[in-house]
């Protein structure tokens, strides 16, 4: 076998640098010169793909499936380098000598980008588009993180400032007065705060009906179609018995007397119990426990013989109060509204269905409201029943069927303060009137809700009073009225009856382990609690006086004086007969 010699060519050896030596520096240059590969570039201009040069994985196994010359599908001629050859600096130097290079160019890939198929990705393949689109993006996004901040700060300040420990220090001097003057006499029993409330629960059975007294007249069904534009007159009503009384009430005496039941109250006090979680304005109950019978009782002249208004409201009310628009100022407009829209909304016509029996302790020559009082009774556990007198207003006929119904009005006083004027969104927007009242003035409407509850209503209604003018608190006008089923009503507003009996369960238990005598139930005018106090067995039997005593002489504040002594001075036209 004959073996070929390999002979190794010669390679130049460059001392000064990178390359090929000069042909001055060494003569042996042109020698190494002659031995290199022709055609082969030791430099490559803009015209080649760089990536391709060493492409090994090119098949060339078959040169006759190889695509014309000049076609898209020719890429072999990129990599043609037979235009060239090396001069004698051993340099690139085109076929056409001193030719612009430019004229060798060539377009590599005329296609355009292709478009992304899923979003506007493209924009962040753009140096340009990267640094301008997504900056207006992120500014607006920035913009509005501000704008949610502002909103989530304003609202946590006001919850902070109203619905905290510490109320606004602007209200408490008006509003968050005590109701009843603490005398250093007392002692104090129990401290309740409104937090062991929340999980309390009790289940109770059906009441019984005990007796149904007074009489009814029929709802007009007119004032269902009253919107603002055709609003009607609030009219007065004079020569009616409005009077509620509780512990000289005659029928609750017989049925003490006759062992009926343990415990004893009306359904405007329980409702006050039921709902004391959401309240924030004082209150108080007298709590006398006699033998083995314990009465839920309220002082005259108290809180709850008035309607609180804008209780629950974010905004403050006037601190004076000889403002109208102070808390007890609205307070007294809002129970002469109850009281009036309650006997108008009636059938003119004499008709009144009698019940049982007439209502008790009505004074001689006053004509009776419209007003049946229901006593009902409620197990509380084997031994403990409980009596409730519940109040109707009226009665009409649905599917007929008779109904019973109560009867309650909203009144607006300045829609600066509300936030809503109801001229303008009652017709439109009730259900935005009606979520604005229940925000401010959500403890009377949850209060109203239970005793509807209490009673058995079929239907409640709630109409809707604005002043003529935001200075009037004379003159009124119906705007509108709205029906609603108790139970549904209750779901809306989120009161949960279980909770309701369990509050009034928890305080029966307490104050049965009291020991015979006279008790007030406060709830405080700055913090979520109730407190429970031991007071003398004479304590406010002569609060109530036809005439203001000397300040000297009174045990309460004159805020907490009588109802008819207050409006003495102030309209006597306008006074309510009594107090609901």
């Amino acid at each position: 076998m004959v073996f070929e010699a390999f002979e190794v060519v010669t390679v130049p050896f460059n001392t000064d640098g990178w390359g090929p030596p000069d042909a001055s520096d060494n003569s042996s240059t042109s020698v190494a010169a002659a031995n290199l590969l022709p055609n082969v570039p030791l430099a490559f201009s803009r015209a080649e793909k760089l990536g391709r040069v060493a492409d090994w994985t090119r098949a060339l196994s078959n040169p006759s499936a190889r695509p014309p010359t000049g076609s898209k599908s020719d890429t072999s001629s990129i990599f043609d380098f037979s235009a060239f050859a090396v001069d004698e600096g051993f340099g690139l130097a085109n076929s056409s000598g001193n030719a612009d290079e430019d004229a060798a160019f060539r377009l590599v890939d005329g296609k355009p980008p292709p478009r992304p198929r899923f979003g506007p990705k493209w924009r962040f393949n753009n140096f340009h588009n990267r640094n301008q689109l997504p900056q207006r993006r992120d500014e607006e996004v920035e913009a509005k993180k501000r704008e949610a901040e502002k909103d989530r700060a304003r609202r946590d300040r006001l919850y902070n400032n109203n619905r905290n420990n510490l109320h606004h220090q602007r209200r408490e001097a008006a509003a968050f007065k005590s109701s009843v003057d603490i005398q250093p006499e007392w002692n104090m029993l129990e401290q309740i705060p409104f937090s062991s409330f929340s999980k309390l629960s009790f289940t109770v059975q059906e009441p019984e009906d005990l007796l149904l007294c007074g009489g009814l007249e029929s709802y007009d069904r007119s004032y269902d179609r009253i919107t603002p534009k055709a609003e009607r007159r609030l009219e007065r009503f004079k020569n009616r018995s409005f009077k509620v009384t509780t512990s000289d009430d005659d029928v609750i005496r017989r049925l003490a007397k006759e062992d009926k039941a343990t415990v004893f109250a009306t359904d405007a006090i329980l409702a006050a119990l039921m709902c004391a979680p959401r309240s924030v304005y004082s209150w108080d109950l007298v709590i006398q426990r006699v033998g083995n019978k314990l009465f839920f009782d309220k002082r005259d002249g108290s809180p709850l013989d008035l309607l609180s208004v804008h209780e629950t409201s974010q905004e403050p009310l006037p601190e004076g109060k000889d403002d109208i628009n102070s808390a007890h100022s609205l307070g007294l407009e809002a129970a002469f509204i109850n009281q009036n829209f309650a006997q108008q909304v009636l059938v003119k016509n004499g008709k009144r269905e009698a019940f049982d029996e007439p209502i008790p302790n009505v004074n001689e020559g006053e004509e009776n409201a419209s007003v049946a009082y229901r006593y009902r009774r409620w197990k509380l556990d084997d031994s403990m029943y409980l009596v409730a007198r519940c109040e109707l207003q009226s009665t009409v006929d649905l599917n007929n069927q008779k109904s019973f119904l109560t009867l309650n009005a909203l009144n607006e006083f300045d829609p600066k303060y509300s936030g809503v004027d109801w001229r303008q969104k009652l017709e439109t927007q009730r259900g935005a009137v009606l979520a604005n009242e229940l925000k401010n003035n959500g403890n009377k409407l949850a209060k109203w809700t239970a005793q509807a509850l209490l009673a058995n209503a079929d239907m409640m209604k709630i109409g809707f009073v604005s002043r003529v003018h935001p200075r009037d608190h004379f003159n009124h006008v119906i705007l509108s009225v709205l029906g609603y089923k108790p139970k549904d009503f209750a779901g809306q507003i989120n009161l949960n009856t279980l909770n309701m009996w369990g509050i009034v369960k928890s305080i029966v238990d307490l104050c049965m382990k009291l020991s015979e005598g006279k008790y007030v139930l406060v709830k405080d005018p700055s913090k979520p609690q109730v407190r429970i106090y031991e007071v003398p067995a004479d304590a406010f039997e002569n609060d109530y006086v036809e005439e203001p005593l000397p300040e000297d002489e009174q045990v309460q504040p004159p805020e907490e004086s009588s109802t008819e002594a207050e409006t003495n001075g102030a309209a006597e036209d306008n006074k309510p007969e009594g107090q609901a």
